[in-house]
């Protein structure tokens, strides 16, 4: 054993010479730096490799005598040695130790080795987990191969990432489910909610959402993930002159509020334990939780803006009760250009001026005004065919959400009313990852990519990679307590 030992130290120091013979040398030649660098990098990776193999080889086998007591049980000791493979980001190494367990045919019930060390349930370490799905939460599985084998040398498949993403996600709940309420010092006085719907396009061969495709329906038609967003931010007042000049203009004002605790999620609908489950259902069970847990004693408002989508603010209502919706202002801004347009070419000063003051009115408070004025318009300047339809449909949105228009009231109470929160969640965890070029998807695919760039949006990830890391040597080593007593005994 001592000589094996001296044995690796010597490898280990050849190694570290080699590398400084090699710096010398590049000197004396005048070898351009990126050069250097490049062979600096490779013989380093050498060098880990060596010394992490021989940090397991100096750990033994695990063999801690004939048996081992867990759980009431006594264990035996296999015979054999048991090989296992751990992908490192040095390299590949071949771990030898020995399990216990009743006999060879059996499951092995206890490695103390794996214990000890820490092993993941995969052969792939948790450093190179971490870095795979980093890189794989932002770009396409390809993408993230090619880089880690450029920069490590590792070869892995586009399937193995794709796998390692499904596991790794299995975490997210338990994560978000375990994470403290922000201390009250750091929330803002106003709790705010926001949700909106984005499409994931789906493979050909996966079900529709709601089963059996029907006749003329596209075989690869989205299935919609319902995102949501929770923060608490600081009031913002504001005049209706204010807002049309932003909006207007495209420019924010300085000094907004910046959200504080931002937590987004997003959630397709799918079989869970057998049962299919309303992914909206799940987004607005989540807002329960959150305000329960922001808002406990109920002294905060608490604001949900939302677009027109009827499906949402049913589902809201169904979870909560004393919030104040507040219906998004861009998605009105939109049905007023829509308005305009029928009375005004497209571009024309006309049409920005129709929807300067419409927009100014509706922020005071005036929609009825505003709605029935456009009604008037259209009986005077006899609209008729497709510029009729265009406005009745934009009156019809304005008139069916009235209730969620007291801008007047909310702006001068500092409320948001844009959901740009809610939309920029929604290009982000969905729409800049799942709709690149001829990407498909299967629901849990899917839904794995989305929990783990919800961790990412929320600024989570490196705290979720210890939670998992944790929970992982908890479900795996249930007697590490057995084995670190057995192993002090043994030294």
């Amino acid at each position: 054993m001592i000589l094996a030992q001296e044995q690796a130290i010597l490898k280990e120091q050849t190694q570290f010479e080699q590398i400084v013979l090699f710096v010398r040398q590049a000197r004396r030649e005048g070898r351009p730096i990126h050069e250097v660098e490049r062979g600096l990098w490779e013989q380093l990776l050498r060098l880990g490799h060596t010394m992490l193999d021989q940090y397991v080889t100096d750990q033994g086998t695990g063999d801690l005598g004939p048996t081992l007591e867990h759980q009431g049980r006594t264990l035996r000791r296999l015979d054999q040695t048991h090989e296992r493979r751990y992908v490192s980001i040095f390299g590949e190494l071949t771990i030898r130790r020995h399990v216990y367990g009743t006999r060879e045919t059996q499951k092995h019930e206890a490695a103390p080795l794996d214990a000890r060390l820490d092993l993941p349930d995969s052969e792939f370490s948790y450093v190179l987990q971490d870095w795979d799905q980093h890189l794989c939460v932002k770009g396409p599985y390809g993408e993230a191969r090619e880089s880690v084998q450029e920069i490590l040398g590792l070869g892995q498949s586009v399937r193995s990432l794709e796998q390692m993403n499904l596991l790794m996600a299995r975490q997210v709940d338990s994560f978000f489910q375990s994470r403290p309420t922000p201390p009250a010092a750091e929330q803002g006085p106003i709790v705010v909610l926001t949700s909106d719907g984005k499409g994931v396009p789906m493979r050909k061969d996966e079900p529709a959402q709601c089963g059996r495709r029907t006749k003329g329906q596209k075989a690869n038609k989205k299935r919609m993930a319902c995102v949501g967003a929770v923060y608490t931010i600081d009031p913002f007042v504001r005049t209706a002159d204010d807002v049309v000049d932003e909006v207007m203009r495209e420019k924010a004002r300085e000094n907004r509020p910046v959200p504080q605790h931002k937590q987004v999620r997003a959630e397709l609908t799918r079989p869970i334990d057998g049962v299919e489950v309303n992914g909206k259902a799940r987004i607005f069970a989540w807002f329960k939780q959150q305000v329960e847990a922001l808002n406990p004693e109920r002294k905060k408002p608490v604001v949900c803006v939302m677009d027109g989508e009827r499906a949402l603010w049913k589902m809201l209502l169904s979870y909560l009760s004393g919030i104040i919706c507040i219906l998004d202002i861009f998605h009105v801004l939109e049905r007023i250009w829509q308005a305009a347009h029928c009375f005004h070419p497209e571009g024309s000063e006309e049409a920005r001026e129709f929807v300067n003051q419409r927009l100014r009115r509706i922020l005071q408070g005036d929609v009825g005004r505003v709605i029935g004025g456009l009604k008037q318009m259209a009986t005077k300047q006899n609209l008729r065919g497709t510029k009729l339809k265009q406005l009745q449909s934009a009156i019809g949105y304005l008139h069916r959400n009235r209730r969620f228009m007291h801008y007047d009231e909310h702006l001068a109470a500092g409320y948001p009313i844009g959901s740009g929160v809610a939309e920029g969640a929604c290009r982000h965890l969905v729409k800049d990852r799942m709709e690149r070029t001829g990407m498909r998807w299967r629901v849990p695919t899917a839904q794995a990519m989305l929990d783990l760039r919800a961790v990412h949006a929320s600024g989570q990830w490196e705290t979720f990679q210890s939670h998992r890391i944790e929970a992982e040597s908890r479900r795996l080593y249930p007697y590490r307590e057995s084995v670190a007593s057995a192993w002090s005994m043994a030294a």
